[in-house]
This record gives C-alpha cells, structure tokens and sequence, in this order.
C-alpha cells in the first residue's frame, strides 16, 4: 500500500496522462478491492477494465485494456483508479483485510469438499461459463492425446463465424473474438508444458493460416489479434526450444514462413530467434535456403529482408551490400544505406565512392535524397575538401531553388569564404525564377525568402515589388523595415488589415490587434499619431458590435 502515492501515479503516467485522470475520477465505477490489487471499471470511449497491483515485486503498476493501456502504458484510467482509492485510503486496509479473509474462507470450503462435490460444482460452472468449458475441454482432449480432437477444437476457436455479420466482425466484436483465438494459442501453449511439443508445433503451424487470414475479416483498430498472433510465435518458438525438431528441415520451414510460404502476415516471426535451436547444421542451411532465394528475386521484398539478416547475423558486409546494390534506387537512398553499413564496418574509403557514385547515378538531382547530399558534404569537410561541399551544395542548389538548399549553400560557402561569389550566382537565379513568373502577393518567392534571410531587408522588398510576394512574406518585410522604412510599412499593414475587418472568430480578431499595434507603432515614428487615432476611432465605430474584438482591443490600449 506504501507504494500507492500521488507522486508514484504522476511518476508512472507523466504529467500529461496524470492530468488526464484528474477528468476521470467520476468515471470510475464497480471497485473491487483484493489482496494487493484493487480492479475497476472507468467509462471513457469505451467501458475499460483496469486493475492496480499495489504491492508487486517493481512496486506499483497497472494494466488497463485501453488501447494506450495494451501498448504497456500507465494510462489515465489508471491514474483515475489510483487516485479514487486514495481517496478511500482509511479504509482501504480493512479492505484488504476482508479480501484475504474471503480467499481464505473459499480456499478452506473447497479443501473441505467430497469429490464428487467439486465435481458437481465444475460441472455447473462448466455449464455457466463457455470459456472454461473451451479451455476444460481443451485439457481433456491434450491429457487424452487425442491430437486430432485438439485440432478441431482449435479449429473452431479460430473460426470468425460466430462473430461475424455479412463476413466481418465489426470492432464491437473483435475484443470477444481475439479473446476465443487466444484460447486456441494458450491449449497450443500448454501442450508443450504437458510435454508435447512436437503436438505444439505441428499446431501451432497449422494455426497461423487461419488467424492470418481472420484478421482480413476483423476490425482489429485496437490490436488484441496482432496480440494473438505475436503469442503464437512465441508458442512455436517455446515449442521449438522443448521439441528440438530437425534443424534442417525447421530451417527451411522459417526461411519459407519469412518469405510469405506460409502465407501468413500476421505472426512475425524472425528466423534468427532460433539461432540456438537451429545449431551451426540449422543455421547452414538457413543462409543457403536465404540466398538461393535472394538469387531468384532478387527485388522481393521479403527475399532482401531475408538475406540483409542472415548477412547481418553473419557479420558478412559485403553480403549485405550485394544486397543493396541488387536494386539501388534512383534518387540515391541505397547507396546512402550501402555507405553507412561500409562506415560501420570501418571501410570509409569505399563508403564515399558509393555516396559519390550516388551522385552520379542520379538522374534528377532535384529528386536526390537530401541525406545522401548532406552526408556527402560532411564527409568533405572533414577531409578538408571545401571547394568539393561547395560544389555539390551549388549543383543542389541549382536543382531545388529552395530556401534550405540557399542556406546549405551559404554554410558551406561561407566555410570556404567564397560567400560573395557563390551568392551571386544563387540570387540571379532565383530572380530568373521570380522573372518568368506573373508578380502576385499570393504566390510566396524564394528570393524574398533568400534575401530576408540574408536580412537584406532593402533587397528584399525591392524583390517583392518587382516580381511579387506572398501576405506572409510582406508581413515579414513590413516587420523587418518598420524602423527605417515606417511609411511603407504603414501601407502593407492597412491592406493587410483591410479584409480583416470583414471577418469574423477569435484568431481572426487576434491578426487584426496585432496589425493595428504595428501601425499604431508606424505613425508613431511617422510622428502623425492623430492620423492613427482618426482611423482607430473609426474603426471601432465600425466594429463595435464584435465584442470580443472591442475587449481585446482595450486589452492592448487601442
């Protein structure tokens, strides 16, 4: 109980979570206090049940069946239990104590039943209680050996039938549905622990097609059957380590499962997970049943994915490299991938050939991964190769006319204090740009982007008037002139506050005030501020039944 504190709710949720729960405490409902747990139900979205361990060996912790909560997170129905039981904390120890009383009473009434009557009570809770009379009857079948019965039960617990309208199970179902499937996976689970895992893994494979292809039928928004479908990995690989099947032959079943034999997209499961199981004569024959597929396709998507691992696992760089370069994209991301795998296995040399040549095979170096050009340059700054970034920075540049790559060109010019020239050059050719199109103050421009950047504030709005400019842009040049340039300052302010006027809403109001501050500012450095107080006058006049912008107005002094 020492453990169930605010600070520790606050700790486990973070601040935003925590502050979340504070909503809920009216949302909890039905609480069940046990011996070191406490379990509850809080409305949301949804109903979601949650319970607290108070006294667990990390200490406090929960889980809840919100989707936040199954991601493992300590959510804000959980907080909201906490805090509820806070809340009662007086009484939370004669809680407890009541709860191990009442164990205590049940464990000794049913040590005191006859046979015959525990068995007349399983068989009315059997009756009762579908589940368990699925898992009871699972039990029966596997103590029985009858694999065959197991089968077909297993079968039945996979089949979407009974959940389905018109052939979907529809998100309200799909929680009840992912609860059935995870029944079929714990009797796969517990044939091993009965000590038939080869039974175990037989099913287990058998399992994943059909869980496979019930997720195509089910609205799974919420996870729980990607969840069954992780737990019968686990399953087989728990079945595998017990069995110790051949290795041969497993191999070739996990390299036919990776590349989609099986057909299966469900169950992921990762063939070097059985490195242990597989031994050297497995994992032999694992790598040559990789490569023979690679060699086949070698542009599959699974086939690569294959072969990248087992030639990772192998630590064989050339071997993943052939892999990359098997299939290297037009706009130079392989070859980027190709040079930092050469880079981790300390080969730079061969690392920026391939950037280079990344370079150099691309047919459009407008499309160019940025990476690849950014990865390139620093290479050559650090090997002291300037004009070379400059170079690339410039070819980049001239291919792009964005305002990032006239930044990345100034950096790297800059370095090499060649800034001037290489300026030149990139400005003539955004005012080309900026030439071939009509001048609009709807359309934003580069070069006014570039010389406000330069904090060429004169250029800049020259730029503007000659060839156009977007509001935004014409805002943040009247901002940047309004110290030495209050008069035409004074007139993108007004034709920016016109329309403004003639609209209504909170954040249209907010422009509006922080426009008439700016010309405000305007005739005062003007030294004409009856003008401002003449068109303030007038405005409010006419604005005056937005009430909202008449307080915010006299909020600032206007």
């Amino acid at each position: 109980m020492r453990s169930l504190t605010e600070a520790n709710l606050k700790m486990l949720a973070g601040p935003r979570s925590y502050e979340r729960g504070l909503g809920y405490l009216d949302a909890v409902s039905g609480v069940e206090v046990g011996d070191g747990w406490v379990t509850a139900s809080v409305h949301g979205t949804e109903r979601y049940e949650v319970e607290l361990t108070l006294d667990g060996p990390g200490g406090l912790s929960g889980e809840c069946d919100c989707p936040y909560g199954m991601e493992g997170n300590f959510c804000k129905h959980l907080v909201a239990l906490g805090l509820s039981v806070l809340a009662q904390r007086e009484s939370l120890p004669r809680q407890r104590k009541a709860a191990q009383t009442r164990a205590q009473d049940l464990d000794g009434w049913l040590s005191a039943l006859s046979k015959d009557e525990l068995l007349a009570l399983m068989r009315e809770q059997v009756g009762e209680d579908r589940q368990l009379r699925r898992r009871l009857e699972l039990r029966a079948a596997s103590a029985r050996g009858d694999l065959a019965a197991v089968r077909a039960r297993i079968r039945d617990l996979l089949d979407i039938s009974p959940f389905a309208q018109y052939g979907y199970v529809e998100y309200a179902d799909a929680r009840a549905y992912a609860d059935q499937a995870g029944q079929a996976v714990s009797a796969i689970g517990a044939l091993t622990g009965s000590g038939r895992a080869d039974d175990a893994i037989t099913l287990a494979r058998e399992a994943m097609k059909p869980l496979a292809d019930a997720v195509e039928m089910v609205d799974d928004s919420d996870g729980w059957l990607g969840q069954v479908g992780t737990d019968l990995a686990d399953a087989h690989l728990e079945a595998c380590r017990a069995a110790r099947p051949d290795p041969e032959e497993l191999a070739r079943w996990l390299v036919g499962h990776a590349l989609g034999d099986v057909d299966d997209g469900l169950t992921d499961i990762d063939p070097l997970d059985y490195e242990d199981i597989l031994g050297e004569e497995g994992m032999t024959v694992l790598r040559k049943s990789a490569v023979e597929a690679w060699r086949g396709n070698r542009r599959g998507w699974a086939e690569k994915y294959l072969m990248e691992r087992v030639a990772k696992a192998g630590g064989d760089v050339d071997a993943v490299i052939a892999v990359h370069a098997a299939d290297l994209s037009p706009n130079g991301h392989t070859h980027l991938v190709i040079a930092h795998e050469l880079d981790t296995a300390r080969r730079p040399d061969e690392a920026l050939r391939w950037a280079e040549r990344g370079i150099q095979d691309a047919r459009d170096l407008a499309a160019v991964d940025t990476a690849l050009v950014d990865y390139l340059c620093d290479r050559y700054t650090q090997a002291d190769r300037l004009p070379d970034a400059v170079a690339l920075r410039r070819d980049h540049f001239g291919a792009r006319r964005t305002l990032l790559a006239y930044q990345q060109l100034r950096a790297a010019a800059r370095a090499a204090d060649c800034w001037p020239t290489e300026r030149d050059g990139a400005l003539t050719l955004l005012g080309a740009d900026a030439e071939q199109r009509q001048p609009s103050r709807y359309v934003s421009s580069v070069l006014v982007d570039a010389l406000l950047d330069d904090k060429d504030v004169d250029a800049a709005w020259e730029a503007a008037t000659e060839t156009g400019a977007h509001d935004e842009q014409w805002l943040t040049l009247a901002d940047q002139a309004r110290p030495t340039r209050p008069a035409d300052a004074l007139r993108v302010y007004h034709r920016l506050a016109e329309p403004l006027t003639k609209e209504t809403g909170n954040a249209i109001y907010e422009q509006l005030t922080s426009l008439l501050l700016s010309i405000r500012d305007c005739h005062r450095r003007l030294g004409t501020q009856d003008e401002f107080t003449t068109y303030l006058t007038a405005l409010r006049a006419d604005q005056k039944r937005k009430r909202n912008l008449m307080r915010l107005l006299d909020q600032h002094g206007l």
